[in-house]
C-alpha cells in the first residue's frame, strides 16, 4: 500500500504561484480557484505556516490580484523563470523557512506550477498540489498536469483537505477561526 505523507505544521509552508491580474481573466473556472487560494493563504498564516508568493514578469503580466495581495500581507518574489525552483532568490527564501513540505496553489497548472513542483520533488521536498486552487487556460492542460504531477510523486489533494489535515480537530479556537474560510 502506498502511504501518502501527512501534513505537519512544523514542516509545511504555502506557496502561491503567479496569480496575476493579466492572467486570471483567461483562466478556466477561476472563481473557485481564487476562493481556495485565498483560503489556503489565510489558513496558513493563521496556523503559523510561512506563506511565500511569486509573480512571473509582473511588468507584462500584472501584479498579484488584489484579494490575494491583501491576504498575503507581504510582497511576492519576482521571477523570470517558469519554475520557482530555478530562481535563486526564491530557493533562498524557501530554504530559509526550514520547511520541507510545500502546499502549492496558483497558475498555470501545466507551466509554472508544474515546473516548480517537479523541481521541488527532485530536491526532496514533499509537494502537495491543491487541485481546487490551481488552473490553466484550458481544463485539459490542468488535468494532464495534475496527472503527471501525481505520477512524479506529488500529493494531488484539495485546499480544504490540507486545511483540515493541519487543524487535526474541531472545537479549538483555530478551528473556529479557520473553518469559515472553506464554507
Amino acid at each position: 500500500m502506498n502511504r501518502l505523507p501527512r501534513l505537519d505544521r512544523a514542516k509545511a509552508c504555502v506557496l502561491v504561484v503567479d496569480v496575476q491580474e493579466k492572467l486570471t481573466p483567461v483562466m478556466w473556472n477561476f472563481a473557485p480557484v481564487e476562493k481556495y487560494c485565498r483560503a489556503m493563504i489565510l489558513a496558513g498564516r493563521d496556523l503559523g505556516l510561512p506563506v511565500l508568493a511569486t509573480e512571473q514578469y509582473p511588468k507584462g503580466l500584472g501584479a498579484t490580484i488584489p484579494s490575494l495581495r491583501e491576504a498575503l500581507g507581504a510582497a511576492p518574489l519576482i521571477k523570470m523563470n517558469f519554475s520557482c525552483g530555478a530562481d535563486p532568490e526564491f530557493m533562498r527564501a524557501l530554504e530559509a523557512t526550514g520547511r520541507r513540505q510545500v502546499i502549492m496553489v496558483g497558475i498555470e497548472s501545466h507551466v509554472c506550477v508544474f515546473q516548480t513542483a517537479r523541481d521541488l520533488l527532485e530536491r526532496g521536498y514533499e509537494v502537495f498540489i491543491c487541485a481546487d486552487a490551481v488552473t490553466s487556460r484550458f481544463e485539459e492542460h490542468r488535468r494532464v498536469a495534475l496527472d503527471q504531477l501525481a505520477a512524479m510523486g506529488a500529493v494531488v489533494t484539495s485546499a480544504e483537505t490540507c486545511i483540515f489535515d493541519l487543524l487535526h480537530a474541531c472545537g479549538t479556537p483555530e478551528f473556529k477561526r479557520v473553518s469559515p474560510l472553506v464554507r
